[in-house]
C-alpha cells in the first residue's frame, strides 16, 4: 500500500516533500484551509475521520504532528496488532520520528528510512528490535513466518535470557545480535519445506533459497546526498540481501542497513567484486553493487558485464539482472553552478590506469577541436601529477585561456567545494580525485550575481558561429 504522509500545517510541508522525494508511492495530504493546495497531492477536511479511514484501508500513516492527536483519533480501532498497518508520528522539523503502531507490518524499518532522510535515529522502542536489532516478527521481502501464534512465547523466552540456534541460512539473522548458542533450546528455521513450528521453534519459509530466484542490482546512489538517491535505488538496498561495493559507498548507504550482509572491497578490484556479486546471485541471493553516481558512468556495471563475457559461466547468464540509474557527479556538478551542459558535451576520465595517455590525448585534441563542452573525471591522484597540466596545455592550442573552467569536489558531501576559474589559470594543485572539473566551449558563458561569491555559468542552447546575428 503507499505511504500516506498527513500534514495539519503548512510548517511540515519541506518534511513531507523530503520524503515523497526520497521513498516510492508516496502521497500527501493536507488539511484544507491550513496548507497550500498546489503542495500537497490531495486535500482532507478532518483528522480524525481522514486517518481512521486510511488505517482501516490498510494505508502506512505518516503524521506530521504530534503523537497525542493520532492516539487519540485511531483508539477505539486497535484490537488485532498482527493486522495494524504501520502509523508513524513525525516531528515537523524532522528531528523524531516514532513507529507507533505496526510493529508487525514493519513500522520500524520504515521509521528508520525516514529518519535517515533527515539524518536522526528513528524512536523505536520495541523490546525485541531494541535487544538483537532484528525484527522476528517482520521478517524482510523473501521470507515469510509461518507460524505466528507461536512467536509471543518464543520472544518472552528470548527476552527472558534463553539462548537460540539456528537451522538454514538467513543473513538477517546473522547480522543480528540475537543470543546464539549450538545447544539452544529454542530454534529459529528456514526452509522450503514445512518444518516443525511450535512455542520453541520459529519457521520461516524463503523462496531466496531457490537458486534460480538470484537478482543483481547494480546501483548508482548520486553523488553522496540522501535527496539525490532515486526511490528505486532506496527501494533496492533495502529490499536484498547482500551489499557489495568500495568501503567509502557503502558507508554512504549504511544508513539504510537493516539485515543485509556488506561485502566490503578496495576500489581498485572492479572485476574481482563484480564476480563475487554475480556468484553470490547465482546462489539465490538478492545482491546490490554499489555505485555513486551513475553506475553506467566510469562504474560498475560495465565491469559486471565484462565479468559475464570474460569468465562465460552459464550460471551467470539466468541471473536477473537490472542497472538502476542515478545522478552523475557532472549532473550535480552542473546542477550547482548552473548549465555548462546546457548543449553538446563529452565526458572524459584522465585516469591512464586503464587507458594509455596516448588516447586520452587523441581524445582531449579531438573534443577541443570540436568545441565540446568537456567533463572530467579522474583528473588527478597521488600517482598522476602531470596530467591535469598537460590537459590545460593541450586545450589551450584550441581554446582561449579565459575559457570558463568549474572545479567541483565532493558534490552532495561534506566538504563540498565549488570553483569558478579559466583554463589559463587552472591548476594541477586546485584539483584531486574527489573534484570533477568542466571546461566550457566557446559559447560558455559567464554571469556574476549580486551578493554572491560564485557566478552563474551556463552554455547556451544556440551555437552561435562567428560572422551570424
Amino acid at each position: 500500500m503507499p505511504i500516506a504522509i498527513l500534514l495539519l500545517s503548512q510548517q511540515g510541508v519541506s518534511i513531507a516533500q523530503q520524503i515523497k522525494n526520497s521513498l516510492p508511492d508516496v502521497v500527501t495530504y493536507g488539511l484544507a484551509d491550513r496548507v497550500e493546495l498546489s503542495d500537497v497531492d490531495l486535500v482532507y477536511h478532518n483528522f480524525g475521520e481522514t486517518i481512521r479511514s486510511l488505517f482501516c484501508s490498510g494505508f502506512t500513516i505518516g503524521a506530521v504532528c504530534a503523537s497525542g492527536i493520532i492516539i487519540r483519533s485511531i483508539a477505539e480501532l486497535l484490537n488485532d496488532k498482527w493486522q495494524e498497518p504501520p502509523v508513524l508520528a513525525i516531528a515537523e522539523d524532522g528531528s523524531a520520528v516514532v513507529p507507533l503502531l505496526g510493529g508487525l507490518q514493519g513500522a520500524n524499518a520504515i521509521a528508520r528510512e525516514i529518519a535517515a532522510i533527515f539524518n536522526t535515529e528513528a524512536a523505536v522502542t520495541t523490546s525485541g528490535d531494541i535487544r538483537f536489532r532484528t525484527a522476528l516478527l517482520a521478517p524482510p521481502a523473501g521470507y515469510r513466518l509461518v507460524n505466528p501464534e507461536h512467536a509471543k512465547t518464543f520472544l518472552s523466552n528470548l527476552l527472558a535470557g534463553q539462548t537460540v540456534k539456528l537451522e538454514g541460512h538467513a543473513p538477517w539473522l546473522m547480522q543480528s545480535k540475537l543470543p546464539f548458542a549450538d545447544d539452544a533450546e529454542l530454534t529459529i528455521q528456514i526452509t522450503e519445506t514445512q518444518g516443525t513450528p511450535n512455542d520453541r521453534t520459529l519457521v520461516y519459509h524463503s523462496p531466496q533459497l531457490d537458486a534460480c530466484s538470484g537478482k543483481l542490482f547494480v546501483i548508482g546512489t548520486g553523488p553522496g546526498a540522501d535527496r539525490w538517491m532515486s526511490p528505486e535505488v532506496r527501494q533496492v538496498l533495502q529490499q536484498s540481501t547482500d551489499w557489495v561495493g568500495y568501503t567509502t559507498y557503502l558507508n554512504l548507504v549504511e544508513p539504510l542497513r537493516i539485515h543485509q550482509i556488506r561485502h566490503d572491497s578496495d576500489n581498485r578490484v572492479e572485476l574481482d567484486r563484480a564476480r563475487q556479486a554475480l556468484d553470490l546471485a547465482a546462489s539465490g541471493r538478492s545482491v546490490v553493487v554499489v555505485s555513486s553516481g551513475d553506475p553506467g558512468i566510469f562504474a560498475m556495471a560495465a565491469a559486471v558485464f565484462e565479468a559475464i563475457e570474460t569468465d562465460d559461466k552459464p550460471e551467470w547468464r539466468s541471473i536477473e539482472l537490472q542497472i538502476c540509474p542515478g545522478i552523475s557527479a557532472m549532473q550535480a556538478a552542473a546542477a550547482r553552478i548552473g548549465a555548462p551542459l546546457g548543449h553538446d558535451f563529452c565526458v572524459i576520465s584522465l585516469s591512464d590506469i586503464l587507458k594509455p595517455w596516448s588516447v586520452i590525448e587523441q581524445r582531449l585534441t579531438a573534443a577541443a577541436q570540436g568545441d565540446f563542452v568537456m567533463a572530467f573525471y579522474n583528473p588527478i591522484s597521488t600517482q598522476r601529477r602531470w596530467q591535469l597540466d598537460r590537459t590545460r596545455e593541450l586545450l589551450l592550442q584550441f581554446r582561449s585561456g579565459s575559457t570558463p573552467v568549474i572545479l567541483a569536489r565532493s558534490v552532495g558531501r561534506s566538504g563540498e567545494l565549488i570553483q569558478v576559474t579559466t583554463l589559463e589559470n587552472l591548476k594541477a594543485e586546485d584539483a584531486d580525485m574527489r573534484t570533477l572539473i568542466i571546461v566550457g566551449s566557446s559559447q560558455t558563458r559567464v554571469l556574476a550575481r549580486e551578493h554572491h561569491s560564485l557566478p552563474w555559468v551556463y552554455t547556451p542552447r544556440r551555437y552561435q558561429v562567428e560572422g551570424e546575428g
